[in-house]
């Protein structure tokens, strides 16, 4: 009989997982930011008006490529963070059907948007629906602990805009 093969096939599997996985979360000097998110627009043009204009998101970068255009967006006060307005399906190699399909998720509101946080959900409102934005919900409190409202944005994407509550 082979040794070596017998050996091998008693031996202990040695564990997969890299030292860096062991680490426990309190001795990681690593750190986990977001730094970009996604939203899928039908019409760049329009969804800017509402972004830059309603929101005062500043636009930070307007790319076109292969046919399809990016705008990322952002807050003045978060300049880590960034808003990609993309097109629904962002390949140029996809089927019809699937831009198709995702064309028509987008204009039944079914893909998801974000969620803002602001220190004045009320004037807040106030300044997107004076600006024209599609009202969903009105502000009120929520259960969890916020106050919030709802909008959507002109290609359909849901956008909720909340305030943590006091005491």
């Amino acid at each position: 009989m082979n040794t070596d093969a017998t050996q091998a096939t008693q031996s202990t599997p040695q564990s997969t997982q890299s030292p860096q996985s062991t680490r426990s979360p309190q001795s990681s000097p690593t750190t986990i930011d977001l730094a970009q998110c996604f939203i899928a627009v039908d019409d760049h043009d329009k969804a800017l008006a509402f972004y830059r204009d309603a929101l005062g998101l500043e636009v930070r970068n307007d790319v076109s490529f292969e046919g399809m255009r990016w705008v990322t967006v952002g807050s003045p006060t978060q300049p880590d963070v960034e808003i990609v307005l993309e097109p629904p399906l962002a390949d140029p190699n996809a089927p019809a059907a699937d831009r198709q399909a995702a064309a028509e998720l987008l204009a039944k509101g079914m893909l998801r948007g974000v969620i803002f946080r602001t220190d004045d959900v009320d004037a807040t409102f106030e300044r997107i629906r004076a600006a024209g934005g599609e009202v969903l919900q009105e502000p009120m409190d929520q259960p969890y602990g916020v106050r919030d409202c709802a909008f959507r944005d002109p290609a359909g994407n849901m956008l909720r805009f909340n305030q943590p509550r006091k005491g």
